[in-house]
């Protein structure tokens, strides 16, 4: 979403490198600080960690939404995934590959975010936990404007992340179904890491997944109700129900595409901030 050149230990990857990287970082703008990426890079970060993580303790349940099991994850392994994330901020990013670069940033994204969960475990939502960052963020809640990782000697945050570097570099949707927000409602969290080398074929699983789930889109007595990603983000889906319905049918399924056939206005958006705890 090839075969893997691993480096081990990962520190190689970054040795040296970022204090040419970071040098007067604070005065340009996050997105030039990050747009650089080797076209021919063979270097690949190290996942296995959070790749086992992932096998342990997601859990998919029947309603086809992967769910974390929070609790035994607070319990057996919350260190081993903390060490995994200031691995992942010892890594020089402008080394990579784009595609490579693409699995570095969501991966670092959805291992922060269950990390800053399992911090405030038990929460009921991840909107339940405010680490400030600004005006805003005080009414919104959430963790997502707070500076939470460094890489190459930048602060950031999850928002940054996201809508800075992955929407804002990559220019690609998909961005939407490899970042994870802890909730019931969002795209699942893979069961396995992302690498570039699988990139395309485990970002268009996510698309599948959640396209065809009742949480991606519902068709109820005629009506075409979406989640809410499709119209938070309206611009990278075409800009327009139009363009939305177009993408949906991408990742359709043969009777989810049938049904649609003719549609060409969304009636309604839903969302679940729900934390995606397994259930007990």
């Amino acid at each position: 979403m090839h075969t893997l050149v691993r480096l081990l230990p990962l520190a190689l990857v970054c040795l040296g490198a970022v204090p040419s990287f970071a040098q007067n970082a604070a005065a340009r703008p996050i997105e030039t600080i990050f747009a650089r990426h080797q076209a021919e890079s063979t270097v690949t970060v190290d996942h296995s960690m959070w790749d086992k993580l992932l096998k342990t303790y997601l859990k998919p349940a029947e309603d086809g939404l992967n769910r974390i099991d929070y609790k035994q994850f607070k319990a057996e392994a919350h260190k081993p995934l903390k060490d995994y994330v200031r691995r992942l901020e010892a890594v020089d990013v402008g080394q990579l590959g784009r595609a490579e670069q693409f699995a570095f940033w969501a991966n670092l994204y959805n291992a922060r975010t269950i990390d800053i969960v399992l911090d405030h475990y038990p929460v009921k939502s991840i909107k339940d936990i405010n680490l400030g960052g600004g005006f805003f963020a005080t009414f919104t809640g959430g963790p997502w404007k707070a500076k939470v990782v460094t890489v190459n000697g930048q602060s950031l945050s999850l928002d940054e992340i996201e809508h800075t570097i992955m929407r804002g570099i990559f220019k690609d949707y998909r961005v939407h179904f490899a970042v994870n927000c802890a909730s019931v409602g969002c795209p699942n969290l893979a069961g396995t890491a992302l690498t570039g080398a699988r990139l395309d074929e485990l970002l268009h699983q996510g698309g599948r997944a959640f396209v065809n789930s009742s949480r991606g889109v519902k068709l109820t007595d005629g009506q075409v109700h979406v989640s809410k990603i499709f119209s938070w983000f309206q611009a990278d889906f075409g800009g327009s129900d139009t363009g939305v319905l177009d993408h949906i049918r991408r990742y359709a399924s043969p009777e989810l595409k049938a049904r649609l056939a003719g549609v060409s206005r969304i009636d309604d958006t839903f969302y679940d901030w729900s934390l995606n705890d397994v259930r007990r």
